[in-house]
């Protein structure tokens, strides 16, 4: 909830900030990559960090780290330093992500496992709504520092969570028993006996995040391309991203019912068809329909895709799988946002933007159907 809290309140400050410091379109964009980039080296960093120093220490670390960082940057006038704490911001978020999924998937019941960890993730749909929360009724009356301020808010929360919080009892056994090298646990990734999920977890962590960033966050601008006012276009994806809850819900319930393989696939093939109809909607209908399909679906996968990772390797070499998933996976998350932008410069149509994002997903949902091996039931060593 407090990660959503912190993406969603900076897609609100740009705009605010494009008004007070007079940014150009490059700026902007580039405000939004830093964060992606910081999250890249922050999943991979705190990955390999939670199987040598602890699920719990790191996820501290890391809800200490965007907190500040993002608190810091209200006392900014300065472009370049913004940019800066939303690198280290960006390395908090992406490190955290993967290390709480694991954490919760080592220590919930394996016949609980999967849905805890999707309704896990489903707080991140409430952190976007308080966002939109405070976007509307602080930023306009009390200015985009005291946001900021806000959002600094999660630090205190550690207090609790260093007296309150277990760490993970399959990592502190294991821990008791065998300690390896960082460069041991990055080649055991690769080893024999887990290269196949590696090759597709990575596969479907890129495609899904590329996708994700380059439509969700174009998805006011998209409106505006089709004629709508912006306050409308405003509206209209705050009814989309209220569908993410149902979404994350119904694979919660698939997720233990019918398995992991078959929630990402369904939901994958969902999301790439909704996104196919959303970019060549030519009526209001079609486009509200798809639309709130297209929510529905790709979080629901992104649920299922928390679950499902920490689930393809050992305890040893957990946070270190999961994190460079996530890693590469923030590289599509870079280049999503770039190419739309570059795509939109070149005169392409929103039609075959969409299209490339509806081919993306269907890679995605492949490489879980031909690579993936279901992890239902499965208990975690």
């Amino acid at each position: 909830m407090f990660d959503a809290m912190d993406v969603g309140i900076l897609s609100f400050i740009i705009a605010a900030l494009h008004a007070e410091w007079n940014l150009t379109p490059g700026q902007m964009g580039w405000i939004g990559s830093v964060n992606s980039i910081g999250m890249a080296v922050g999943a991979l960093v705190f990955g390999l960090m939670a199987d040598k120093i602890g699920r719990k220490n790191v996820f501290m670390i890391t809800l200490l780290l965007f907190s500040l960082a993002s608190g810091a940057s209200a006392f900014t006038n300065s472009l370049a330093i913004f940019l800066i704490l939303r690198f280290i911001i960006g390395a908090g978020l992406g490190g955290e992500l993967p290390v709480a999924s694991t954490l919760v998937s080592e220590s919930v019941p394996v016949e609980k496992r999967g849905s805890t960890v999707v309704l896990l993730e489903s707080f991140w749909a409430v952190g976007w709504l308080i966002a939109a929360l405070i976007s509307y009724f602080v930023i306009p009356a009390y200015g985009w520092q005291t946001a900021l301020i806000i959002s600094a808010l999660p630090a205190f929360y550690v207090l609790y969570l260093r007296i309150g919080l277990p760490d993970s009892p399959q990592f502190t056994a294991v821990q008791k028993k065998e300690k390896v090298s960082v460069a041991e646990n990055l080649a055991k990734i690769w080893a024999k006996d887990y290269a196949r999920q590696t090759v597709m977890l990575w596969i479907v962590w890129f495609c899904v995040v590329f996708s994700y960033y380059g439509m969700f966050l174009w998805l006011p601008s998209v409106m505006v391309m089709k004629g709508f006012s912006l306050i409308k276009s405003f509206e209209y994806v705050l009814i989309m991203t209220l569908a993410q809850l149902p979404g994350y819900f119904t694979a919660a319930w698939c997720i233990e019912k019918f398995g992991r393989k078959f929630v990402l696939v369904v939901y994958l093939i969902g999301t790439a068809v909704s996104a196919y109809f959303f970019g060549t909607a030519d009526s209001t209908a079609l486009l509200m329909t798809s639309g709130i399909l297209l929510s529905f679906f790709n979080l629901g996968a992104w649920g299922g895709l928390y679950a499902y990772t920490p689930e393809q390797y050992p305890t040893l070499i957990r946070g270190t799988g999961s994190g460079m998933a996530a890693a590469v996976g923030r590289i599509g998350g870079v280049l999503g946002p770039l190419l739309v932008g570059y795509l939109v410069a070149q005169k392409i149509s929103v039609s075959m933007i969409f299209t490339i994002f509806c081919i993306s997903i269907l890679i995605g949902a492949l490489a879980v159907f031909i690579l993936g091996k279901e992890t239902k039931q499965k208990e975690l060593v």
